[in-house]
């Protein structure tokens, strides 16, 4: 098979974003190519493209030329976001609302928040993240956070996340809900991340609502939050800011949020876990109304946002967020909602984790990069329980755990256990940008999902989003091993075979390293 380069191929294609309207910015969401328009070709590295900068070097800088946008650099220097120095940019921890550094804000939330120091708070999504400075400072605290920006006119923001080894997805509350299931994260951030919160009946702040888990706390800093001293700075009037403010508290009032804690530019509210504030909500003639059973809480894949509160099932007592296990205890309990899998069970979640420590042991062996600072950002590509990301937690990397929309819902077990992911199709392209990967797994995933997608264009895509000199470990049935090994050659891949950690003949696993190589007008240097 022999490919050409082309541009970096997305759902999310600058290009198409004329032939869709700008109302709730539709345009940002994900709009994939027709079949016929896709294209089999590679996406080479830019001009000067090297190795990235090792973790935990790289969260404070990265080489220019491999993610060579300055745009943010030039429009908001002055709140440090980053900085060009050379042939890097340098990440300083700044941001709209912490100019000064990431630290000291994070440190008076920690003062709001004291479940953010003793492992209660485990999850958490930033909305709007800039450069995901937030979430890089969580880092060290515990906190796995998952960045998200869209593709908009502040460029690449998410890929610089990622080239700082920090999580991060490409994503935007508009019209469509995120891919997360319900009462998933711990906690929800958003540092002056521009979302109009309060218009079109609140329907965005409804959505956050969703995905927090009872309990879990709402992080605000910026418009209107402190509107008494930051006004003048917002080309606004006291009198607007203020009447904004009441009616995000009214809103919030109304889903069952209340105020928990307040200081200066942070403003900290918790979802309720009493289900009478919810019981009101089938009151009639109340705005916004308790949603209907007629939608799934946790189908989030092309699923519209809609007007409601989702609320909490009753019944799932122990996935509040104050009676789940703290971390690291969280990870090694079986969550209530792993009742609602198929053939899900604690026991069936400890001999899954079982397998994967002998998995994980046998994949160290066959590639000794893996556990090392060489791999920083992996992917398992079709997850169940979040096995192999728990067996490899101890090492200095992370796991964007993927569950497929089509595949049973073990997401919310994902979660509850304390680590991250996100629903996917493979028939269409990841949300994220290239190279951005040091690490594709996957289990079984041709075998799962051949009949839908085609296995051409899934390596193609797994091509895009890898690294160069990045992995790829892939575990299948000896039929398709064979028949991956002949496409990767035409991605320029090196690959070789090698028996499972048990030798049976049916599995195998291939083990490949994409090579780094540049388009013929590109320097090599």
């Amino acid at each position: 098979m022999t490919l050409n380069c082309c541009a970096d191929e997305l759902c999310l294609l600058l290009q198409r974003w004329r032939k869709y309207g700008s109302h709730r910015l539709t345009f940002l969401e994900r709009h994939c190519p027709p079949m016929l328009e896709r294209k089999q070709c590679l996406v080479p590295p830019p001009d000067g493209y090297k190795p990235p900068i090792r973790w935990p070097k790289s969260r404070d800088e990265c080489w220019y030329r491999n993610v060579p946008y300055n745009w943010i650099n030039k429009q908001k220097s002055n709140q440090n976001w980053l900085r060009k120095q050379g042939e890097k940019f340098l990440f300083p921890g700044g941001g709209t609302m912490f100019p000064r550094g990431v630290g000291a804000y994070v440190d008076l939330m920690q003062d709001l928040i004291p479940e953010m120091r003793d492992g209660t708070v485990r999850t958490a999504i930033d909305t709007g993240c800039g450069v995901a400075s937030w979430g890089g400072d969580l880092l060290d605290r515990g906190i796995l956070t998952v960045s998200l920006a869209p593709r908009d006119n502040h460029e690449a923001q998410v890929q610089f996340a990622l080239e700082r080894g920090i999580p991060a997805i490409l994503g935007v509350i508009s019209t469509q809900r995120l891919p997360f299931p319900s009462n998933s994260f711990d906690m929800a951030h958003c540092s002056r991340c521009l979302i109009p919160w309060t218009e079109f009946g609140g329907i965005y702040l409804l959505e956050v609502h969703r995905i927090l888990r009872p309990g879990g706390f709402w992080v605000l800093s910026g418009p209107p939050v402190n509107y008494e001293n930051r006004w003048r700075g917002w080309n606004t009037t006291v009198e607007e800011q203020k009447s904004d403010y009441e009616k995000l508290e009214g809103l919030l009032t109304s889903m069952c949020f209340k105020m928990y804690a307040k200081k200066d530019d942070i403003a900290v509210w918790q979802k309720s876990s009493d289900s009478s504030c919810y019981n009101k909500l089938a009151e009639p003639d109340v705005y916004p109304a308790k949603c209907d059973d007629s939608l799934e809480p946790d189908s989030a894949w092309y699923t519209p946002l809609r007007p409601c509160v989702v609320v909490p099932k009753p019944e799932l007592k122990k996935s509040a967020l104050e009676s789940l296990p703290k971390w690291p205890e969280r990870l090694q309990v079986a969550p209530e909602r792993i009742s609602n899998v198929p053939g899900g069970s604690s026991s069936a979640l400890k001999h899954d984790d079982s397998k994967w420590k002998v998995r994980a042991k046998h994949y160290k062996m066959l590639l000794p990069a893996l556990g090392t600072n060489e791999i920083r950002n992996v992917m398992d590509m079709n997850t169940v329980y979040g096995g192999f990301a728990a067996a490899v937690i101890d090492d200095p990397l992370w796991t964007m755990n993927v569950v497929s929309s089509y595949a049973a819902n073990t997401l919310p077990v994902v979660y509850d256990r304390g680590l991250i992911g996100t629903y996917h199709d493979w028939c269409e392209a990841f949300s994220t940008y290239p190279r951005t990967y040091d690490l594709l797994h996957l289990d079984g995933l041709f075998t799962a999902e051949s009949h839908r997608c085609d296995m051409k264009y899934v390596l193609l895509e797994m091509d895009r989003i890898l690294r160069p000199k990045g992995y790829a470990l892939i575990r299948e049935s000896s039929y398709f091993i064979d028949a991956i090994a002949g496409i990767a050659k035409g991605l320029r891949w090196s690959c070789h075979r090698e028996d499972t950690e048990y030798g049976v003949a049916k599995e195998k696993l291939l083990v490949c390293q994409k090579k780094l190589w540049y388009s013929a007008s590109s320097s090599s240097r």
